[in-house]
């Protein structure tokens, strides 16, 4: 069926926000609204056939703009960390606002998850979403161009293709910030839920999230998501990363080789059945398990998110590689065009 538009209310400086709903063949659906691109809601069935929300969120413009700690929006110019909210890049010194420790963090003051998107539909199951980011714009050098598209497919699949370009030597580092509970929005802690991730190794991180250019092993260590494992099965190990991400909240390597999107992680939950696979054509993926949720927030179910009551899986390029020439690049060029997708497929067990 056509994507269906509605009114979504408006922001604090009156733009006018809509919601956009893709529905497939199976009636599952996504639903995301234009101010940040968030996506508020991943409808998909259980192992029973029930239909339930998978993402965490709110339900009104006002709360999203409040109080969301990044809930499934669009994240730029730079997704995680800049070491000291500054890089240099060309032989020029460029400083950012530090809005987490002395660092920046998801592009800063005001980032893509607090700007509206224009939105065009594309045929039935697609939207493609764009935002021009001008000169200087928290920051950053060059307007930088970002085309986003959701495409949600008849076998419960979004897909979520980046493209980016600018008119100036800049660094870019695009991502998605959905918070998962495989069990439903609202239903609790996500621990039991069982995860893969195909890293053999991650970036190690100081006690601000920073990495300190350690690629360390995951063997023989809570990281290790080789082989499946419960998410909360070690996550109060006194192991000297999680007690620096007071959990997880860190950047795995990813295992992949070539341009080609790649298996990266695989989510189960044994209480309904669901899963989530996903593959993509990023270098790191961010796993977060939601350690700063305090119960102080309300979501759209009218339950309080506490710690560990979801997880994220960022795909991404290496926090602060700006500051870390040995890490994937993320400069961009005029002339050239960042290019990336990931794909989340939902399905059953059982």
């Amino acid at each position: 069926m056509p994507v269906e538009r509605a009114p979504f209310g408006k922001t604090k400086d009156g733009e006018t926000v809509e919601a956009y709903t893709i529905t497939n063949a199976g009636g599952a659906s996504v639903r995301f609204i234009s101010y940040g691109g968030i996506i508020t809601e991943i409808n998909v069935p259980d192992r029973d056939g029930r239909i339930g929300n998978v993402v965490l969120g709110f339900k009104s413009v006002a709360d999203y703009e409040a109080e969301s700690p990044y809930f499934g929006a669009l994240i730029g110019r730079y997704g995680n960390r800049i070491g000291g909210a500054k890089f240099s890049l060309e032989g020029k010194d460029y400083k950012l606002a530090a809005n987490h420790f002395s660092n920046s963090l998801h592009g800063g003051a005001k980032g893509f998850n607090k700007v509206v998107w224009r939105v065009a539909p594309i045929g039935d199951n697609a939207a493609r979403l764009t935002y021009v980011s001008p000169d200087g714009e928290e920051g950053y050098p060059g307007t930088l161009t970002v085309n986003v598209t959701y495409t949600w497919g008849d076998d419960n699949t979004l897909a979520i293709d980046y493209e980016a370009t600018t008119d100036k030597t800049t660094v870019a580092n695009l991502t998605s910030h959905s918070y998962f509970n495989l069990a439903g929005d609202g239903a609790g802690s996500i621990e039991a839920h069982v995860l893969t991730i195909d890293a053999d190794r991650i970036t190690a991180v100081d006690a601000e999230g920073i990495p300190t250019g350690e690629l360390m092993p995951v063997d023989g260590t809570p990281f290790d998501f080789r082989k499946a494992m419960p998410i909360g099965s070690r996550i109060r190990a006194a192991h000297p990363q999680i007690v620096n991400g007071l959990g997880y909240d860190h950047n795995f390597v990813l295992n992949r080789k070539g341009s080609e999107a790649a298996f990266c992680a695989r989510v189960a939950d044994p209480a309904t059945g669901r899963t989530l696979t996903m593959t993509t054509t990023e270098p790191g993926l961010q796993f977060y398990s939601g350690n700063f949720l305090d119960g102080k927030i309300t979501g759209a179910a009218g339950r309080q998110y506490r710690q560990g009551d979801a997880f994220c899986l960022e795909t991404q390029h290496f926090p602060d590689s700006p500051n870390r020439p040995e890490f994937p690049s993320t400069v961009l060029r005029p002339g050239e065009t960042l290019r990336s997708t990931t794909a989340h497929r939902f399905g059953t067990d059982g």
